[in-house]
């Protein structure tokens, strides 16, 4: 179903692998322009961009590290100057340093909360400048359960998504009279390359833990954001969609 009936310019965050490619490939064949920001791999994002043109869509990449407040500004004027507009911002960019509470470095804890949390704010900071001059526009930013719950190993990571659900019910206050939507996407265990890092053992004990027995994918986060940057979620700002087969309840 392809509810964009004109071309719209989406912005995906960490779009090159995972979760961010399945967004940018699902937005793309709801008819958008998908911009592929990306900071590790040009390569990859290159590819991801192969796929949207190859089945009829439009894409472009940029390299930026959203946690870098210069670079991002650099990055949407740059953008929005050459296409002229901006409908969609979905804040995906995220990067993990796990490790105990008490032997966690300060730099681990910084970078982490640096990339997800702050990267987030200078996004939607630049994106909100075009959207509130359009008087339109939808932010989701990806969550985790991770920062509802919490999780042992990963204070820093459960730190900067939790942040993640302020900012998103701050910001959908802030902007919701000029038509702007924020939302959250929270997802539980995705099969993703840092999932499948994880041992059968591991992996056995956590489906077991979710009442629908299983992984999620990175299409089924995807499909939850196509839903909230549509027109059938206008009336929906400020909200926190669990991706987590149910494993949350």
């Amino acid at each position: 179903m392809n509810s964009m009936e004109n071309k719209k310019v989406a912005v995906v965050t960490g779009a090159s692998r995972g979760i961010g490619r399945a967004i940018a490939l699902k937005l793309a064949r709801e008819g958008c322009l998908v911009v592929l920001n990306y900071n590790g791999s040009v390569d990859a994002a290159g590819k991801v961009k192969e796929e949207i043109e190859s089945a009829g869509g439009e894409a472009e990449i940029y390299g930026c590290n959203v946690g870098d407040y210069q670079a991002c500004e650099a990055f949407f004027k740059e953008m929005i100057g050459r296409l002229g507009r901006l409908d969609i911002l979905v804040n995906n960019a995220g990067i993990t340093k796990d490790g105990l509470l008490m032997a966690m470095s300060e730099e681990d804890f910084s970078q982490v909360v640096d990339v997800n949390l702050k990267g987030a704010f200078h996004c939607i900071r630049q994106a909100a400048r075009q959207m509130l001059k359009q008087r339109s526009g939808r932010i989701v930013n990806i969550s985790s359960v991770v920062g509802l719950h919490g999780n042992a190993g990963q204070a820093n990571y459960a730190a900067s998504k939790a942040g993640i659900l302020g900012l998103t019910k701050s910001a959908a206050k802030e902007l919701g009279s000029r038509g702007i939507t924020v939302n959250a996407v929270a997802p539980g265990f995705i099969e993703t390359d840092m999932t499948a890092a994880l041992s059968e053992k591991v992996k056995a004990g956590a489906a077991a833990g979710i009442p629908l027995g299983h992984f999620g994918s990175p299409e089924d986060v995807a499909e939850a954001v196509a839903f909230l940057v549509s027109d059938a979620a206008a009336y929906i700002t400020g909200q926190v969609l669990a991706v987590d087969g149910g494993m949350g309840m």
